[in-house]
């Protein structure tokens, strides 16, 4: 159970000013109590008084040490001498060591350490001349260590500054590696079925005026499909939440065989068949496997015409493999992922990569090219394993056909 106004206690405890004023209220206290103590004890010892005082005035001067923090310690180290003068002994002030840390910490390394040392000197000077011996070292040390202290958290502070700026321009480099990676899967994939679909009616409309018409309705429809998903592109990445997006993207694993069928009436003769049972996946994977499927059939008819293709979709015990092989012989080395800034092949390796698993492409020994994609899929084991089947979808009958 929480104790009501904490939250707000902690905050005001946050404040600079506050603390500022807390931490000279705790350097004064030696201070405040003996000044008052030596008036009321009847203590005429002038050094007792001028320490008090000096310790007053130091933790005055500390209220400022944020925005003055080279005045701040100027301040201190005349106190101190003022202090020492009057004092049989001399110790560096509370003040002075809390001032020196503040100017390693807020101020540039040169300065603070340059400032510590012509202090050290000008103390023990003063001190020399006044009583013939320079007994200050030990407070000039101390101040250099204040400094040195100073200096070692905002080195820390400034490497934490940068790591957490590396990490937000990774992170933004990311999301647009991540942005032009759907782009390119739902532009590319739509933009080629259309260009082939109108080139189709095209040639047709003199023919088979039906038969063009048929096309340019698929067209039109595949259209609207793109703009559907770039709508819905679009509002995800408008979303204040940091769901990732694949997992309210609504294309998976079971949407293939629509992409098969797809890329068969804009004239890839293309099979399916799937091996196993067929699970639920994770939103992750079952996205990665859609989108391998859609990049490999759009490269397919854009670097391979006339070639046929087959996709392979396998539910392992602990993994999900999909393949794409086709036949096509009019491809050029590097070809496949030389769509624009290389989000292809390239595009696949990273989803893949997010998901654990990994991604074989190249070119098959006969001719052709191959895509497979194996990625682990965690809790499938502890099922009972499905007798892997092959079953022939109605695609791949249709386009053996």
């Amino acid at each position: 159970m929480r104790i009501p106004g904490v939250r707000r206690i902690r905050r005001i405890l946050r404040n600079p000013r506050v603390q500022d004023w807390l931490l000279a209220l705790v350097v004064a206290l030696p201070g405040l109590y003996g000044l008052p103590a030596s008036f009321i004890l009847r203590i005429d010892s002038p050094a007792v008084r001028a320490d008090a005082l000096a310790m007053i005035l130091g933790a005055l001067a500390l209220l400022a040490r944020r925005t003055r923090p080279l005045l701040v310690a100027l301040v201190t180290v005349v106190l101190d001498i003022a202090s020492a003068l009057f004092t049989p002994f001399s110790v560096a002030e509370p003040a002075s060591l809390v001032a020196f840390y503040t100017l390693g910490r807020y101020t540039s390394a040169r300065l603070a350490w340059l400032t510590a040392l012509a202090t050290a000197v000008a103390e023990g000077v003063a001190m020399w001349a006044t009583r013939g011996s320079a007994n200050q070292v030990g407070n000039g040390i101390m101040l250099l260590l204040a400094v040195g202290v100073g200096h070692f958290f905002r080195l820390r502070y400034e490497l934490r500054e940068r790591r957490e700026s590396h990490a937000a321009e990774n992170a933004v480099r990311a999301e647009r590696r991540r942005i032009a990676r759907e782009l390119h899967d739902v532009v590319a994939h739509h933009i080629s079925v259309i260009n082939v679909l109108v080139g189709a009616g095209r040639t047709t409309m003199a023919t088979d005026p039906a038969r063009a018409q048929e096309v340019l309705v698929t067209a039109e429809r595949t259209a609207r499909e793109a703009m559907s998903e770039m709508r819905e592109l679009l509002h995800v990445l408008r979303a204040e939440d940091d769901k990732e997006p694949e997992d309210h993207s609504g294309v998976g694993a079971a949407e293939v065989a629509t992409l098969v069928e797809q890329a068969r009436t804009a004239g890839l003769p293309a099979a399916l068949m799937i091996e196993g049972e067929p699970a639920p996946l994770p939103a992750a994977v079952d996205h990665a496997v859609y989108r391998i499927v859609q990049e490999s059939l759009t490269n397919t008819r854009k670097h391979a015409p006339g070639a046929r293709a087959s996709v392979r979709l396998a539910y392992e015990e602990e993994a999900v493999v999909v393949e794409i092989l086709d036949d096509g012989t009019n491809w050029t080395p590097g070809g496949r992922d030389a769509t624009g800034a290389g989000y292809g092949l390239s595009g696949m390796a990273e989803r893949v990569a997010l998901c654990g698993g990994q991604l074989q492409t190249g070119r098959r020994t006969h001719g052709g090219f191959r895509v497979h994609a194996r990625m682990p899929v965690p809790g499938r084991a502890a099922r009972p394993a499905p007798t892997p089947e092959r079953r022939p979808s109605v695609d791949q009958r249709a386009a053996r056909g």
